[in-house]
């Protein structure tokens, strides 16, 4: 049953890989040796990277959104917090309101495990000569045989057979997969959170992310093939780097990041000698200037007199 529902993704997986391993082999590389296996395989990450852009980029708006929305979810936990049910049909309220998805942060790992799990299995049945999807016996032979610096990239650590070169490659690429995924969601909490939003729900969610995700993929990578590790390991190094270029180029706002854009927006325009804009501030110290620089006023002209006042005024001064 498991794999009738994962043979779509079975075909999908290796037809990729082994697209890109017959680019490498037209390009040079033994067919049959490790490199040739393992680019394709960091091929095939870039690929579903890049195929995953739009739900990173819902994720960020969404994960943007969760912190905006701390400080009301607050005063619903101080207003409501007596009563559970209430608290969470108004906290839901909010969300629906304020079109957030608190669960939109999960979504780029949740479909990435149906894949790793694919690919898993791809390369898992590929060592033991056992083809799934479109590779053939002889792919299956190649990958099972291939090796990267001395080492078979079908070897994991529990069946490393206490061969060291296994042992070391293996642990290598557990610790990277480990430290990449904990840096990862570390960046975001230290960078791109408000202080609002390091306590309360969505805190405890990150927190709990930080710390126990790299225990999942640290405990369940001494059972991933080395091939697998590497496909684990760049996917980690492109969030990463996604991640990086997102929270400096458009952090979000109340957050050490956003601040430090500023910073260099601003030594940015020093540098370009660009003059800030004239605020409201500084229009009015500029109209307070001394009187000796303010516009004269302007002279009062006389009332027009009709002829007969004039006349009046004149014969009254010649009698007297």
């Amino acid at each position: 049953m498991f794999d009738f529902i994962m043979n779509p993704l079975y075909y999908a997986i290796s037809f990729i890989l082994k697209g890109w391993h017959s680019l490498w082999s037209e390009l040079g590389l033994d067919p049959a040796g490790g490199p040739a296996w393992a680019l394709s395989i960091i091929g095939l990450t870039l690929i579903i990277r890049a195929a995953l852009i739009p739900l990173f980029v819902k994720q960020i708006k969404s994960s943007r959104n969760m912190q905006l929305i701390q400080p009301k979810v607050k005063e619903l936990q101080k207003k409501y917090g007596h009563d559970r049910e209430r608290l969470a049909q108004e906290t839901m309220k909010l969300y629906k309101d304020s079109g957030t998805n608190p669960f939109a942060s999960c979504l780029p790992i949740l479909l990435q495990m149906p894949i790793f799990f694919a690919l898993f299995g791809v390369l898992n049945n590929a060592a033991r000569e056992k083809p799934k999807g479109v590779l053939t016996l002889d792919d299956a032979r190649e990958f099972g045989e291939s090796e990267l610096w001395g080492v078979p990239l079908s070897g994991s650590l529990i069946n490393s057979g206490g061969a060291v070169g296994i042992i070391a490659l293996a642990a290598f690429l557990v610790l990277a997969m480990t430290a990449t995924t904990f840096l990862t969601q570390r960046q975001l909490m230290s960078k791109n959170m408000p202080a609002d939003a390091l306590t309360g729900p969505y805190a405890r969610q990150q927190k709990l992310l930080l710390y126990v995700l790299p225990v999942v993929f640290a405990v369940g990578g001494v059972a991933f093939p080395i091939g697998v590790l590497f496909y684990w390991t760049t996917s980690n190094l492109w969030t990463m780097g996604q991640q990086f270029y997102v929270i400096r180029n458009n952090p979000a706002p109340g957050t050490p990041a956003f601040t430090a854009k500023q910073e260099r927006d601003a030594a940015k325009a020093a540098r370009h000698g660009i003059v800030p804009e004239v605020t409201e501030e500084t229009t009015t110290t500029v109209t307070e200037e001394p009187t000796t620089q303010r516009r004269p006023a302007q002279r009062q002209q006389p009332k027009r007199q009709t002829r007969e006042q004039r006349r009046k005024k004149s014969g009254g001064t010649g009698s007297s």
